[in-house]
């Protein structure tokens, strides 16, 4: 289709809450880093033990790799396009659309249904300049539902594939940490005629470990969450949309729109 549903930051824009949010998941990551550090230099440990270039190509090329067999090109772009949305999510304005909804159908209601064509002009969002569209071009509510839910169908077959994409990669990094640290430990019994290096062999062997389950746990499930959330919303004000457009296909007067679409507002 020409404009992917949802791909528009629509009515929400970079707002506050945007900012917010993104802060959040940066916050989030920073904490979560932050916390092992910390617990391993309480331990007695050095920052410069976890940092083993070795370990994380193998972690992450192997993840990579593996989940690039399985998943079509499409689709990776598409995941890596959704990454963005983690730190800086679309917002849906629930409340302004309500707002938005109710001079729609004023509107209307003085002017026809064709009055809300140069309205339809200034719609930045691709999901309600169709809905609209339809809406204007005399379409009963039944047939402006049916269309839009394939939109909105659409929309959540692409985050959801995108959430699975990195709920995959969760999957095999661990297990990929863990034949990390395997080779490693090959490598140190090749070299068992130097004890006093056996200990410090053995312990970079498992940071490959903590790799794979730290990007699993702290990276790509929060991700795949995250993604899986923001789907939710975006569906959510989809149907608001449909709800709200297709009252004013059915001459709905307003106080009936704005009862039913409060529904929607948190």
């Amino acid at each position: 289709m020409a404009d992917e549903p949802g791909d528009s930051q629509g009515i929400a824009g970079a707002t506050g809450p945007v900012r917010n949010l993104a802060f959040l998941s940066l916050l989030g990551v920073g904490v979560a880093l932050g916390a092992i550090v910390l617990g391993n230099y309480l331990e007695g440990g050095q920052v410069s033990a976890l940092l083993q270039l070795t370990s994380l190509v193998i972690v992450v090329g192997g993840t990579l790799g593996a989940v690039m067999i399985q998943t079509p090109m499409p689709d990776l772009r598409l995941a890596v396009s959704r990454l963005a949305w983690v730190f800086r999510p679309p917002r849906y304005e629930r409340r302004a659309f309500v707002d938005r909804a109710l001079n729609f159908s004023r509107l209307a209601r003085r002017d026809g249904l064709l009055g809300l064509e140069k309205r339809l002009e200034q719609e930045s969002d691709p999901f309600v300049r169709k809905c609209m569209r339809l809406l204007v071009d005399g379409l009963n509510p039944e047939d402006i539902r049916a269309v839009m839910e394939v939109e909105i169908d659409s929309a959540l077959s692409q985050m959801a594939r995108a959430a699975r994409l990195y709920e995959a990669m969760a999957g095999y990094s661990p297990t990929i940490g863990i034949l990390g640290a395997v080779l490693g430990l090959i490598h140190v019994m090749n070299n068992l005629t130097d004890p006093a290096e056996l200990g410090e062999g053995i312990a970079v062997a498992f940071v490959a470990t903590i790799y794979g389950v730290g990007f699993a746990n702290l990276l790509l499930l929060p991700i795949s969450n995250r993604l899986k959330t923001l789907a939710r919303e975006q569906m959510e004000f989809h149907e608001m949309v449909v709800d709200g457009l297709t009252m004013i296909a059915a001459g709905d007067n307003p106080s009936t729109i704005q009862s039913k679409l409060e529904g929607y507002v948190d």
